[in-house]
């Protein structure tokens, strides 16, 4: 018998696609443009290999250099971005357009993505009072907030498991199914709320519909109906 076989191999990848794509998730939630010193380090490797990182994502306008020299996303993430769940977007722009207008807050599709829950597409509202910025891209566990718990809630428990092996499904999940929305408060951040309903769309990732808000409104109940009807017109639309 040979020893080699009893142990386990790990799965093949590659490690530079791997940096690239790490370096892009590290850029697009920095809040400035980084020097390339700053990215090396937060990439946990040499500054000539996060150079010739950088050069192969330039090559393909993933990444712009400004006159100082410092790095951040470029133009091309957005032309990737729009062929993300394009018909999922294009469904839900102008429902979040209106509970944006109509709701003075910003609305949000949030996608099942393995560990957790990413935002897709962020509408803010045009003359916000005080309103908190989503950015695509935003990631969550599903431990917390809202969008997380009103996908697990369009789920069943089986099809939960079999998305997310070792995820526990909340009690929380089991009350949004019940009452058609999800509600968080201070999960993900101390003072904000968030308020969510599931979509489900045949052949398409779990996903909710979502707005996020500071302090407490006296409006929930309506704010979750709004958004139950909203997920509703996405799904009629995609079906």
């Amino acid at each position: 018998m040979n020893p080699s076989a009893t142990v386990q191999e790990k799965p093949l990848h590659s490690q530079t696609l791997s940096r690239g794509i790490r370096a892009l998730e590290i850029l697009t939630e920095a809040d400035a443009p980084m020097t390339i010193a700053g990215l090396s380090e937060a990439l946990g490797v040499h500054r000539s290999i996060a150079y010739r990182i950088l050069r192969t994502l330039e090559d393909h306008s993933l990444v712009v250099r400004d006159d100082a020299g410092r790095v951040q996303a470029g133009v091309g993430l957005a032309a990737l971005a729009r062929g993300v769940s394009r018909d999922l977007q294009s469904a839900a722009l102008p429902e979040l357009t209106r509970l944006a207008e109509s709701v003075g807050t910003t609305a949000f599709i949030a996608v099942w993505d393995q560990h957790g829950c990413v935002t897709l597409l962020t509408v803010e509202p045009r003359h916000p009072a005080a309103t908190l910025v989503q950015r695509p891209g935003t990631r969550h566990p599903f431990s917390s907030g809202a969008p997380g718990i009103a996908i697990q809630s369009g789920l069943s428990d089986e099809e939960w498991q079999r998305l997310a092996p070792g995820e526990p499904y909340r009690q929380e999940a089991i009350e949004a199914r019940e009452r058609g929305y999800a509600l968080s408060h201070d999960e993900v951040i101390p003072g904000v709320s968030s308020i969510a309903a599931p979509i489900r769309i045949p052949g398409q990732l779990p996903a909710s519909i979502a707005v996020v808000y500071l302090n407490q409104r006296d409006d929930v109940n309506e704010l979750g109906a709004a958004l139950s009807k909203a997920a509703s017109a996405i799904e009629t639309q995609l079906r």
